[in-house]
């Protein structure tokens, strides 16, 4: 049976990057997008570590935390943008595991959470040797293809179609 996990995370890219790498390391991940449906996702899916955004589009990070508590033991890793200390203050009240600064290495995470479930193996990243770069870059199916965010979400979703070009200057500013 598969260590589930739950990523409460309101960027997608950044979610569904999550998602992917975290698989590779032979766990089940499930995404939710905003604290009420991260909530509902963890009364449904029971996971054995949830990782949360500390912002969320609806309620706060901790709320959810709260939230799932009441109903479910589960470890908790805090992500954020925001690293202050009266959230890593009152993270570590709550009894969160782990906290992550946006960015972090993948590999960062993934360690957090085997650590928590127990599991002492260093995470599969798929980039260890200068053959496996040279194999990756020549094949279009990688074990998990994580997209790239520039500073635009019209650059990274146009990657998806290899046959769409950049956008230029005045199409980034009017949006079309």
């Amino acid at each position: 049976m598969l260590n589930k996990i739950l990523v409460v995370e309101d960027e997608q890219l950044l979610a569904k990057n999550l998602q992917d790498y975290l698989q590779v390391q032979g766990l089940e991940v499930r995404i939710a997008h905003n604290g009420a449906e991260g909530i509902d996702e963890a009364e449904r899916f029971a996971p054995d570590v949830m990782v949360f955004d500390y912002r969320l589009p609806d309620i706060e990070g901790f709320e959810v935390l709260d939230a799932v508590r009441q109903n479910r033991s589960c470890h908790f890793v805090l992500i954020t943008g925001h690293p202050t200390a009266e959230v890593c203050e009152r993270a570590r009240q709550l009894g969160v595991s782990h906290i992550l600064f946006k960015p972090f290495p993948l590999a960062e995470l993934a360690r957090a959470i085997l650590d928590l479930l127990g599991m002492q193996r260093e995470p599969k990243t798929g980039m260890n040797t200068s053959e496996g770069f040279v194999e990756r870059r020549q094949s279009r199916t990688e074990s998990f293809p994580l997209q790239l965010y520039d500073g635009s979400w019209v650059l990274a979703d146009r990657r998806k179609n290899s046959a769409a070009r950049a956008p230029d200057d005045e199409q980034l500013l009017t949006g079309e």
